[in-house]
């Protein structure tokens, strides 16, 4: 399995932006299918952001869509979480993952995790 390393969490403020970075180990990062997570104090994880197996397509979660934004550069085999417009309610601890396709994200490789943090 992949390796997954992520980095770019911080304190921002709300209306802030934050791109976090999600370095993988590997030769064979572009067959992952990479996704998003995150999760706040006393809440369970919940998704973020995502590419369909098929690679063509990306989902958000309600939440954040029109702010966030899921990228990969395969050439690094870096996954990336563009965040704009960033509010309280967006602080929790995030986490980058990756499965096989037509796999869920359970059976796949996750990180440690990164805190952002969002004052108001």
């Amino acid at each position: 399995q992949v390796q997954l390393v992520e980095s770019g969490g911080a304190l921002v403020q709300a209306g802030g932006s934050l791109r976090l970075s999600c370095a993988a180990s590997g030769r064979t990062f572009s067959t992952y299918v990479m996704g998003w997570f995150r999760q706040a104090p006393g809440k369970e994880r919940e998704f973020v952001a995502g590419f369909s197996s098929s690679g063509d397509k990306t989902s958000y979660a309600h939440s954040v869509k029109g702010r966030f934004t899921i990228s990969t550069d395969n050439a690094k085999s870096t996954a990336y979480l563009s965040m704009n417009n960033l509010k309280p309610e967006d602080t929790a601890v995030y986490y980058c993952a990756a499965r096989a396709p037509y796999r869920d994200f359970a059976s796949g490789s996750w990180g440690q995790g990164t805190q952002v943090t969002v004052s108001s």
